[in-house]
């Protein structure tokens, strides 16, 4: 039985296994697949990487403190996070993936990198 690509359509030649008959047919499939479906859904992902990128930028050293205009500055957008944590003490960090934040008095803010 002959086999053809999913993505042109071409006759596949090689292993018994093979999907695809080339790495530009596989990467422009996946591309396809893994490309965000909708506006929406693009802009909260480039809101959320923004994000990161700023606490990354400003937390080189796993746990320091900001101002809320510095993160203001720098396009931060406080309604995208990706998890809230409760601590026993009842404070309340949120987290961008492993990069995390919490408010606390005059406008401060304290970042932190969780370890896993």
């Amino acid at each position: 039985m002959e086999k053809t690509c999913p993505e042109c359509g071409d006759k596949i030649i090689g292993r018994e296994d093979k999907k695809f008959c080339s790495d530009a047919c596989r990467n422009a499939w996946n591309n396809k697949i893994n490309k965000d479906s909708n506006n929406y859904m693009r802009n909260v992902n480039n809101k959320l990487r923004r994000n990161y990128r700023i606490l990354c930028e400003l937390n080189v050293d796993g746990k320091t403190k900001t101002t809320r205009s510095r993160l203001d500055e720098r396009g931060f957008d406080f309604n995208f996070f990706t998890n809230i944590l409760q601590t026993k003490t009842g404070n309340t960090y949120f987290f961008v993936y492993e990069q995390g934040y919490m408010p606390l008095d005059n406008d401060f803010y304290i970042l932190v990198k969780r370890e896993f």
